[in-house]
């Protein structure tokens, strides 16, 4: 069996090896969920060392939601690798390319105009992408989130947030992937330090103005009103030289009650941003019109009670903590350093594919048996041939960024935050409903924050409230 594949043609061995590798990636990380999954139904009692930590209550909802986001993701995932063992099968690609050209003839363009083509494949393969991924997200966000009191979007909102979000996307993918196909064409041999210098400026470009000009066409992003947490946070800032210009609020609740914060900007110019679910003062879900007092007996007046009916979010105490952890990525360097280990990985892979794109046999694999499209060279090499090493790459970023979290946290604790953070990362956990026992395969391999329990003993045992 295993000479007759070697004695098939080199292309049926590359088609069948990238068929074979996505299967094999498929299965175990099905193998690491079912891992997870039998934590998720097996433990359904809060551990003795869980116990001053999270009530049972809380514990059980987390759990149940923890298990059908694994579910659906199983689902999602066999979905997923079918649709596109089918389309590899199938000739989808050479097929979808041919109806792209057919396409561009019709608006008055010939064969040769390759680019206008590329173009047009790439419009039709996003929506052919849109369209199949959208039953699944609308289950994701009217079943699952909202069965867990998360979903805050009707159906109008989300579905006019998905046509804003497709085109915004087109906006930016056909103008950027229609320049890059144009340097690859006319930059000789050198091609590829050219595409690698075009994507690198794109990318800070994209980083520098997305909070600006384009988050805001989705969110509203309001100043963070004067008082104490600001003074608080500024004065942070300038304890560490971190170069604060602006503290932003965007209205994360009109979504979904998840909470975040991050701070973006090059040079002198940062600023910080903070869901207005992490803020307990601010939060729209805790200004029900009712009584706040009322609240802790509604807490437990329903299982299913949705989060605008109980107190979220972090004090400004714990707020702060939250931002030291934050800030502590940018005195350590951290933001930086997966900068130069994405452009690293970016100038590599570019240099791969220059070395490989004369490759016949490559197009001849995936149906292209009289061309050889650029943008097909691109998605050919980068998403197929390379994706052994992506798997591995991504393992090991995901390696980095715990041990990122774990210096970070201890920036916090330097500064005086151990006992904050501790109590934050407590209340997020419960927030976002996070199950707070993971498999040791399946965290190892997935999580690039470090479970809760080991983040909370490396800030040392702190006295609970």
């Amino acid at each position: 069996m295993v000479e007759s594949i070697f004695d098939l043609p080199v292309e049926k061995q590359i088609f069948y090896a990238v068929l074979g590798f996505s299967w094999t990636v498929y299965l175990w990380e099905a193998y690491l969920s079912y891992r997870q999954r039998s934590i998720y139904r097996s433990t359904t009692h809060v551990p003795q060392e869980l116990g001053k930590i999270m009530d049972s209550e809380t514990f059980e909802k987390s759990r149940l939601y923890q298990l059908d986001k694994s579910n659906f993701s199983f689902w999602s995932g066999l979905y997923s690798e079918t649709e596109g063992t089918l389309i590899l099968l199938l000739g989808g690609i050479p097929f979808l390319w041919d109806v792209a050209g057919s396409v561009t003839i019709r608006i008055g363009f010939g064969s040769d105009y390759e680019i206008t083509q590329s173009l047009v494949f790439l419009t039709l393969a996003t929506l052919f992408s849109a369209f199949t991924g959208l039953p699944w997200s609308v289950y994701n966000t009217f079943v699952i989130e909202e069965k867990h009191g998360f979903n805050q979007q009707t159906l109008g909102f989300f579905l006019k947030d998905a046509v804003k979000k497709f085109i915004v996307t087109q906006c930016i993918l056909l103008p950027v992937t229609s320049l890059l196909l144009y340097i690859i064409k006319i930059g000789g041999d050198y091609f590829f330090i050219y595409a690698w210098l075009f994507t690198l400026a794109v990318s800070l470009v994209l980083v520098t103005i997305y909070a600006d000009y384009i988050a805001p066409l989705f969110d509203k992003f309001t100043p963070l009103p004067e008082g104490e947490l600001k003074t608080d946070i500024e004065d942070m800032a300038k304890s560490i030289s971190f170069p604060l210009t602006k503290v932003y609020v965007v209205e994360g609740s009109k979504r979904s009650s998840h909470s975040n914060a991050y701070f973006y900007g090059f040079f002198k110019n940062k600023r910080i941003v903070l869901f207005d679910t992490l803020l307990e003062d601010y939060s729209p879900l805790n200004k029900s019109g009712e009584p706040q007092p009322e609240q802790p007996e509604r807490e437990d007046a329903s299982s299913d009670a949705k989060p605008k009916n109980k107190k979220q979010g972090c004090n400004n105490q714990e707020i702060l903590a939250v931002l030291g952890h934050e800030l502590g990525h940018w005195k350590l360097g951290h933001t930086v350093k997966n900068i130069v280990i994405s452009q690293m990985n970016s100038f590599l892979c570019f240099s791969l594919f220059a070395v490989m794109i004369g490759r016949k046999e490559l197009f001849v694999a995936f149906g292209f048996n009289d061309s050889q499209p650029t943008l097909i060279g691109l998605m050919i090499i980068f998403q197929f041939i390379f994706s052994p090493y992506n798997e591995l790459l991504s393992f090991c970023l995901t390696v980095l960024s715990r041990r990122f979290e774990f210096q970070a946290d201890a920036f916090a604790r330097a500064m005086g935050k151990a006992s904050e953070l501790y109590s934050a990362l407590i209340k997020l956990n419960k927030d976002n409903l996070g199950f707070p026992v993971a498999d040791w395969l399946f965290s190892m391999w997935h999580y690039s924050h470090p479970p809760l329990l080991e983040r909370l003993r490396a800030l040392g045992s702190i006295k609970q409230d």
